[in-house]
């Protein structure tokens, strides 16, 4: 068997330079990753775990992470929010669909509620709490989409029509609210 080779080019049918395999052609495309996360919403109050991982250790987030393989968006959102706060959820509705370019991410967040009160820190969380929104510490929040989503959320609370809102005008995810920048790292 012959060892894989590839080299970066430009495919015939194509614009982008991609890695093509030298002995038959094939074409190994990257794409976006997908991450899936929920606003969890409880008696009023918001779930935010505080991050236990790079990138962003100590800093508040939505229960999110990396789609696997197999599974779907909605299920994704659910395991990844017993993964990080030991919860089981009642998904409501797709809040948002996000774009972060510069790490080639795609955000899938969803309302959700907790099926029972009960939840704890899980191994990517140093704490979970529910906090009521005018007490959310804004300042900590991990990403720029945790504030977009936190800010969507309050306007479907409000009654806002039921379709999934998008990035703010303009924004990308590479600068917080308060003008820091981002590096290469992203929820």
């Amino acid at each position: 068997m012959t060892e894989p080779s590839f080299t970066r080019r430009v495919p015939g049918d194509d614009e982008r330079a991609r890695d093509i395999c030298d002995h038959c052609g094939f074409v190994a495309y990257e794409n976006p990753k997908i991450v899936v996360g929920s606003v969890v919403r409880h008696e009023g109050r918001i779930l935010l775990c505080r991050r236990a991982i790079e990138p962003r250790r100590g800093f508040w987030t939505i229960p999110a992470g990396y789609l696997e393989l197999g599974e779907t968006p909605e299920d994704g959102a659910r395991r990844e929010a017993a993964e990080e706060a030991n919860v089981r959820l009642h998904m409501d509705r797709l809040l948002a669909v996000y774009s972060v370019p510069r790490i080639s991410q795609v955000q899938l967040i969803y309302r959700a509620r907790l099926a029972d009160p009960s939840f704890s820190p899980g191994p990517e969380s140093l704490d979970v709490r529910l906090f009521d929104p005018a007490d959310i510490p804004r300042d900590e929040l991990a990403f720029p989409s945790v504030h977009w989503a936190l800010d969507h959320d309050a306007e479907a609370e409000a009654g806002a029509p039921p379709v999934p809102f998008a990035n703010p005008q303009g924004a990308s995810g590479s600068v917080m609210p308060n003008g820091e920048r981002f590096g290469t790292d992203e929820m």
